[in-house]
């Protein structure tokens, strides 16, 4: 008979840092194009496994000298090569006892507008069934954490959990297995202190506005959130935090509307990384900001020696850029002369 003590502990030594066990009649409510019942409609579990981003992947971008580690591992890796290798070994460990188990990856391949809209896939998709969703359903990762009992909402919309605040990403397998559910989480990890809000750097956090929602019997609240703000500061449109801009940088061409985000990878000076967006922004206000609080107010299971945030942060001005750009260009003029 399996059990969930046997999937947790299979699943924490295939490599995964956190695992959790909701019944799917938590998911009741759910908008249908979220709700993972659509993909499994026999599966009576939903196991979400949880994938740290280790403190030393934000490292260069706190320091503002090495920016690819977060974009390249902390999203591709983990979600296109990390975590896919052990959904793949604890589905084939549960259907070994013999029961179906179908993976929902990490791997949506649209944009955070597309997401929290779902327009996008509007325009893609049609049903195969009256009365069903279009495909693909987009499972809500951090409701299916928040139901899995692996922590909170903190007030940005971040999932944050008591060992590593905010630095993991997750991912879902349904199964039809009747494994035992975990509780909700019931501590308190967030305390509103709104560091978020004023460290994002696209503004993209309502300081007073929320958004009231309720999943499996208890209310969630969080910020409103600018999602075309997000996206455009998440790949370095905010010019004070973009080292990579350079003199032909087309300042007066930021797209106000989604469907000219696309103009921003060029506009950022930075491409892609295993199929992700560059992750410039490194998550300011959300991650980075928040997790110096939780460390700071000592809520966190995960210590370390050193504090994470060892100097006041970095931020290009004007004044810095010109210069650097002129004596680029000096230089540049000298050497061909």
């Amino acid at each position: 008979m399996l059990t969930s003590e046997m999937v947790k502990k299979h699943a924490l030594q295939l490599g995964a840092d956190l695992c959790g066990i909701a019944s799917m009649d938590r998911f009741e409510g759910a908008p249908k194009q979220q709700d993972p019942r659509y993909i499994f409609p026999a599966a009576k579990s939903c196991i979400v496994l949880a994938f740290r981003i280790p403190r030393g992947y934000m490292r260069g971008i706190e320091e503002g000298t090495f920016f690819a580690a977060y974009t390249s591992m902390g999203y591709g890796g983990i979600n296109q090569v990390y975590s896919p290798v052990v959904m793949r070994e604890l589905c084939c460990y549960i259907e070994d006892h013999e029961y179906e188990c179908a993976p929902v990856p990490n791997i949506y391949m649209g944009s955070s507008i597309g997401f929290a809209t779902q327009k996008e896939d509007k325009n893609r998709s049609i049903p195969v069934r009256e009365g069903l969703p279009h495909p693909d359903v987009l499972v809500d990762f951090r409701i299916a954490a928040y139901v899995a009992g692996l922590g909170e909402f903190g007030y940005s919309k971040v999932f944050l959990t008591p060992e590593f605040g905010p630095f993991q990403r997750f991912v879902v397998l349904l199964t039809d297995a009747p494994l035992e559910p975990d509780p909700i989480f019931e501590g308190k990890l967030c305390d509103r202190c709104k560091r978020c809000v004023k460290a994002c750097s696209g503004n993209a956090i309502s300081p007073n506005e929320t958004t009231k929602i309720r999943v499996a019997g208890h209310d969630i609240e969080f910020a409103k959130l600018d999602y075309l703000k997000c996206s455009t500061a998440y790949m370095g449109g905010t010019v004070e935090y973009n080292p990579f801009l350079t003199r032909d940088a087309q300042l007066d061409q930021m797209p106000n509307t989604y469907h000219g985000t696309p103009k921003l990878l060029g506009w950022s000076g930075y491409g892609t990384h295993m199929g992700h967006n560059p992750a410039l922004e490194g998550a300011r206000g959300c991650m980075r900001e928040c997790y110096i609080h939780l460390e700071e107010i000592g809520v966190l299971k995960k210590k370390f020696i050193n504090k994470f945030r060892t100097q006041k942060p970095w931020m290009i001005t004007n004044e810095m850029r010109e210069q650097y750009l002129t004596r680029s260009s000096k230089e540049e003029q000298e050497f061909t002369e």
